[in-house]
C-alpha cells in the first residue's frame, strides 16, 4: 500500500504526518526544536537542530508503522517562511539561520526600497525586517565573511529539502516571501537579487508546489531505512500556503482564518492582487496558476492566553471563555464593554507598525476578569475586519472561509468573528490540522498519485458560523478605528 509523508519544518516543532492513499493518518510526529535570541530584536535557530528534528520525527513514525513506511512513495515538505540559511560550496551552514520574526534589518529594509526604486512594483510586497532579503544586506555590513563564502541561500524546508536530496530546490509560495521574486511572473528578478549584492546563482531553482523537486539520495534513503529506494520529494509549501491546500483552498475565492499565535486571512486567486501600502503579503500559491493574499493580525489567541494569564486563569481558559459567553448575554454588558486594542506585540496588516502598542479604553471599576476577556475576543476580531477590508480593497474577495487554528475551538468567538466579518466561518472537522497535512498532499501530487481535484479535497464540516446580521457591532468598529491614531499620539508619532 503506498504511503505519503508530509514534514512541516515549524518554528517550535518539526511535524512528520504519515498518510496512507485514502488520507487516513496511519502515524504522526511532532519534534521540538529551539529558538535562540542572542542580542534584542534577534531570533536564530540552527538548521542542524531541523534536520536531527527531522530524523527524530521520521524514525518514530517509522516505528509506529512499520510496514506502512516502507510503503513510502512520495514526500512533501512545509516550513516557516522568510529564513535565511546560508551555506558554502560544500553545503556547510555558515551560521546560524535568521528567521522569520528576527527584527534587526529596520534599516536594511529602507536601504533595498532606496536601492530599488520600483521595489515595490517588483516585489509585490514592502521590505519588512521578517522577510529574507534584508536579512543578507544585514551579513553583508555586519559579517562580511560570511556573506563572502555564501554560495546558495536557502529557505528552511529548502534546506532539509537539500539534506533529503541533495539537490538545491525551492518552490513559488516561499520564494515570493524572500523578496527576490518578481511573483506575477514566478521567477527570479535579477534586479530584486543583484539589490543585496548577490546573483541568481546564489538561488535555488524553482518548481511548483506539486512538482517534483527531487528525489531521496541513496545516503539519506538508507538513514531513513529505505534504501534503495529513490523516493519522490514534491515542491512543497510555506506553512500558510500549504495549510490551504491541505483545508482544500485551491480555487480563487477560497480560504481560510487562522487563529493561531496571530490571526491570518488567507484568500486564494487566480491573478497577483498587490495591495503593499496597506500591508497585504501578496505571494504565490502552492499550486500553479494561483496565488494568495494574506493579511496578518499579529496577537490573536495569543492576546487570549495573555488576558488569561493577566486575571489568573491561565490554566482555565475553558472556565473563562465559558464566563465570557454568560457576560455577553446581557446587552447592556456588549455596550459598556471596554474597547481592546489588540497590538500588544506590534501590528502588520494594514499599519505596518511594529512598535504600535494595545490598550483598553472604556475601563471601568465594574469590569472584571469577564469584561477584558470579552473585549479581548472583540478587540482581535475588529482587527481581523481590517485585514478583510484589505483583502477587498486589492480585489481578493474571501467567498468562502476555513475556520482554523487553537482558538477556532471556542464556539463563542466563532460566531463573534462572523458576525464581525458578515462572513460564513466553516469549522473543519480537525479544525487543527495543519501544514503537514497539504504537505503530503503535495507529495501525493508530484508521486501522481491522483488528481489535484481528488487529492485535495475539502475536509468534511463539522459546524458553519452564519452571520446573524448583529448590528451593536458596527458602532463598537468604528470607536475600535479611532484607537489607532490616539495610541500613536501619545507615542508623539504624526498620525
Amino acid at each position: 500500500m503506498p504511503t505519503y509523508l508530509g514534514l512541516d519544518i515549524g518554528t517550535s516543532s518539526v511535524k512528520a504526518l504519515l498518510l496512507d492513499e485514502s488520507q487516513t493518518t496511519i502515524a504522526e510526529a511532532t519534534v521540538p526544536v529551539g529558538i535562540s535570541r542572542p542580542h534584542p530584536l534577534w531570533s536564530e535557530q540552527d538548521p542542524e537542530e531541523w534536520w536531527q528534528a527531522t530524523l527524530t520525527a521520521t524514525a518514530r513514525v517509522r516505528d509506529a508503522a512499520p510496514e506502512a513506511w516502507r510503503g513510502l512513495a512520495g514526500i512533501g515538505l512545509s516550513g516557516q517562511m522568510h529564513g535565511a540559511v546560508l551555506v558554502d560550496g560544500e553545503g556547510r551552514v555558515l551560521r546560524p539561520a535568521i528567521i522569520w520574526n528576527d527584527g534587526r534589518c529596520a534599516a536594511e529594509c529602507r536601504e533595498l526600497q532606496e536601492r530599488v526604486p520600483d521595489f515595490t512594483r517588483r516585489a509585490a510586497n514592502i521590505a519588512m525586517p521578517g522577510f529574507t532579503a534584508p536579512k543578507l544586506l544585514w551579513v553583508r555590513r555586519h559579517e562580511p565573511d560570511v556573506f563572502a563564502a555564501t554560495r546558495k541561500v536557502l529557505l528552511p524546508k529548502d534546506y532539509i529539502r537539500f539534506r533529503l536530496t541533495g539537490g538545491y530546490v525551492s518552490e513559488m509560495s516561499d520564494a515570493a516571501g524572500t523578496l527576490w521574486l518578481d511573483v506575477n511572473a514566478r521567477s527570479w528578478d535579477d534586479v530584486l537579487i543583484e539589490a543585496c549584492s548577490l546573483t541568481r546563482a546564489h538561488m535555488p531553482e524553482l518548481v511548483e508546489g506539486s512538482e517534483l523537486s527531487g528525489r531521496l539520495s541513496a545516503d539519506t534513503a538508507a538513514l531513513l531505512g529505505l534504501a534503495g529506494r529513490r523516493v519522490p520529494v514534491a515542491g512543497g509549501g510555506g506553512d500558510n500556503a500549504a495549510s490551504a491546500v491541505g483545508i482544500g483552498a485551491t480555487r480563487a475565492g477560497e480560504g481560510f482564518l487562522s487563529l493561531g499565535t496571530s490571526g491570518v486571512l488567507f484568500v486564494v486567486t487566480d491573478r497577483l492582487t498587490a495591495l503593499p501600502e496597506r500591508t497585504l503579503h501578496a505571494f504565490c500559491h502552492a499550486l500553479p496558476g494561483r496565488w494568495h493574499g494574506m493579511a496578518v493580525t499579529l496577537a490573536a489567541a495569543s492576546a487570549l492566553t495573555w488576558v488569561a494569564t493577566l486575571v489568573g486563569r491561565a490554566g482555565d481558559i475553558a472556565g473563562l471563555l465559558a464566563d465570557v459567553e454568560r457576560f455577553a448575554e446581557s446587552e447592556r454588558n456588549r455596550i459598556h464593554a471596554p474597547l481592546f486594542l489588540p497590538y500588544i506585540t506590534g501590528e502588520r496588516t494594514p499599519h505596518n507598525d511594529a512598535d504600535a502598542t494595545g490598550l483598553f479604553a472604556g475601563l471601568r471599576a465594574e469590569h472584571g476578569p469577564d469584561a477584558l476577556t470579552y473585549a479581548v475576543l472583540e478587540g482581535v476580531s475588529f482587527g481581523l475586519a481590517d485585514d478583510l477590508d484589505v483583502l477587498d480593497e486589492a480585489g481578493a474577495r474571501l467567498d468562502s472561509c476555513m475556520l482554523v487554528g487553537g482558538g477556532s475551538r471556542s464556539r463563542f468567538w466563532g460566531q463573534m468573528l462572523a458576525d464581525i466579518l458578515n462572513l460564513p466561518l466553516d469549522l473543519p472537522a480537525g479544525a487543527e490540522a495543519g501544514a503537514a497535512l497539504g504537505a503530503a498532499r503535495l507529495g501525493m501530487l508530484a508521486a501522481e498519485a491522483g488528481s489535484e481535484a481528488e487529492i485535495c479535497r475539502k475536509p468534511p464540516l463539522r459546524e458553519r458560523f452564519s452571520p446573524r446580521g448583529q448590528d451593536g457591532y458596527a458602532e463598537r468598529l468604528a470607536r475600535f478605528r479611532k484607537l489607532y491614531p490616539a495610541e500613536k499620539a501619545t507615542r508623539g508619532m504624526p498620525s
